[in-house]
């Protein structure tokens, strides 16, 4: 039961996430001053990313909107990765839960990016729906490989 409750955690964060606009989301301000010397910037401007229709770089966007852009990214990653791994131990040792865990994310994905697109200024995005399936397979694929091994060594 506890791990259903860390899962349903998991979910009001992204729908409590997902209903914020961009401007109530935005962490520029604090990227300013925290990173007000601009670390890593010529590093940062080698980037370009294709995104949408455009190409997302330090020159197009400027160094703290691109940071922010590769933080929420990130978050997305993560935080779709951490959703994955709670549909895969509460789904317990029964069969497939790694499949289960990583379609049942990229379900979620899909149908919050939908809901999503009737925030104000948010779009929907498929992009961010790989990312947030990649971010599953990545957070589920390291968990099985650690069991695996893990059972390799215990049977030794």
């Amino acid at each position: 039961m506890k791990k259903w409750l860390i899962l349903l955690a998991f979910l009001v964060i992204l729908v409590i996430s997902s209903s914020m606009t961009y401007e109530q989301q935005s962490i520029i301000p604090e990227l300013e001053q925290v990173l007000a010397n601009k670390p890593f910037e010529k590093q940062l401007s080698v980037l370009k990313i294709p995104y949408w229709d455009t190409v997302v770089s330090v020159e197009e966007r400027g160094y703290f909107k691109f940071v922010e852009f590769l933080i929420r990214k990130l978050t997305h990653f993560v935080g779709f990765g951490c959703i994955a791994l709670g549909i895969y131990f509460a789904w317990g040792k029964r069969q497939f839960a790694a499949g289960v865990a990583i379609a049942g994310t990229a379900l979620i994905a899909t149908l919050d990016e939908m809901r999503q697109s009737f925030t104000p200024e948010r779009t929907m995005s498929g992009q961010d729906v790989m990312l947030d399936t990649a971010g599953a397979i990545v957070f589920v694929g390291i968990v099985v490989l650690v069991r695996k091994i893990h059972c390799k060594i215990k049977d030794k």
